[in-house]
């Protein structure tokens, strides 16, 4: 596939993976991008996943047409990206591999080899031409990983972003971007938020007509200035939208009950996820996108459902910050759930956690209904 007259698409689709890291739905597939520089010397960038490294090395040498490559250039080491290095370097044995110094040492571990004789280490800031094409090595060190190098073409004005930018969905899927990626990045990189930031700095100085990411469509046009503020957005960990997230568990019906009541009490945008049965993934995307959480959940072996603890895990491990929680619990003879879920919140920074928790015994009755129609007051005044 020829993006411009010089870079040409050899990735792969991947709709075998049903979970992707182990972890993400990918109903839609993933994609493993890699792309190739045509010039005076010819520069590979990036490999692919093991089980696709002959269809990846099928569309290298089509794009090649007959010529060798210079180098191969690794922006990031994990191996849905780097699979294919000992495959290109035994076939090329003239080629030069060029990466950060931290991605050599990861060579070593994952394939024994660290490719001493043929290496080139490049650190921010360097620059490689390729005759026409004036390339700029951009460190982007734990987005996501600390080996990670990404590339900036001069010449065509194009940023090659490794996992930066990236989204779920293979590239013969209509997908929407933005939920997508937010779940992509919320999931994956979402932790480093300050990191991401400083490439964010690094981007605002470069003029860039397209962006190349290692998963997920080419952006161009207004689709990168969405990209950006988005990622500007998410890295500081501001909510994206004026919204109420709902999200519970209920083992008999009853804390459902509570929620689809207090749902019909609230303006504005809400959204509701039944935390058993959801994809988790997409739960912490929303509670990172929506200015107001709420949290309803039962009392279970003296703690909490353990879809909601794994929820709430999953929002802490990621540096949750800076929104608005309300607590709803359901205890038939001893609630205990806001305790437990107060303690876990700790845990997050910044976080204005409702003092006035909704307590139900079993199911609403005269005065747990007063207390969630107070609830919603104040989260109505809020968004």
């Amino acid at each position: 596939m020829n993006l411009t007259d010089s870079l040409v698409y050899i990735g792969v689709n991947d709709h075998i993976t049903d979970l992707f890291e182990g972890q993400f739905p990918v109903p839609d597939g993933i994609s493993y991008n890699s792309h190739v520089l045509l010039d005076d010397k010819i520069a590979v960038i990036d490999t692919a996943d093991d089980r696709f490294v002959d269809e990846w090395l099928c569309n290298l040498e089509s794009a090649l047409q007959g010529r060798s490559p210079s180098y191969l250039l690794v922006e990031h080491m994990e191996p849905d990206h780097s699979a294919g290095i000992r495959r290109f370097a035994a076939e090329w044995p003239e080629a030069v591999i060029v990466a950060s110094k931290k991605a050599f040492d990861m060579m070593d571990n994952f394939y024994g080899e660290s490719f001493d004789g043929r290496r080139r280490i490049v650190t921010d800031g360097d620059t490689l031409s390729l005759g026409r094409h004036e390339l700029c090595f951009v460190a982007a060190p734990m987005v996501h990983w600390p080996e990670v190098m990404m590339i900036y073409d001069r010449t065509d004005r194009t940023l090659f972003s490794a996992d930066g930018f990236g989204r779920f969905g293979a590239l013969d899927r209509e997908v929407a971007w933005d939920d997508e990626a937010a779940r992509y990045y919320f999931g994956i990189v979402g932790k480093f938020g300050a990191q991401v930031q400083a490439v964010l700095k690094k981007a605002a100085t470069l003029p860039i007509d397209r962006i190349c990411p290692l998963h997920g469509p080419m952006l161009e046009g207004d689709a990168i200035q969405n990209a950006l503020r988005l990622y500007d957005t998410w890295s500081s960990y501001r909510p994206e939208k004026r919204a109420v997230m709902i999200a519970y568990t209920s083992v008999y019906g009853h804390t459902k009950e509570v929620v689809e009541e207090l749902k019909a009490m609230l303006n504005g945008e809400v959204t509701v996820w039944d935390l058993s049965r959801c994809d988790m993934t997409a739960a912490i995307a929303e509670a990172f996108r929506s200015d107001a959480v709420v949290l309803a959940t039962t009392t279970y072996n003296m703690d909490i459902f353990p879809p909601m603890r794994a929820f709430l895990r999953g929002l802490s491990a990621r540096q949750y910050q800076s929104r608005s929680v309300s607590l709803i619990e359901n205890g038939s003879w001893a609630p205990m759930a806001a305790a437990v879920m107060r303690r876990m919140l700790e845990k997050c920074r910044d976080l204005t956690v409702d003092e006035d928790t909704v307590t139900v015994r079993g199911s609403l009755n005269t005065l747990s209904r007063e207390k969630l129609r107070a609830l919603a007051a104040r989260l109505n005044e809020r968004v």
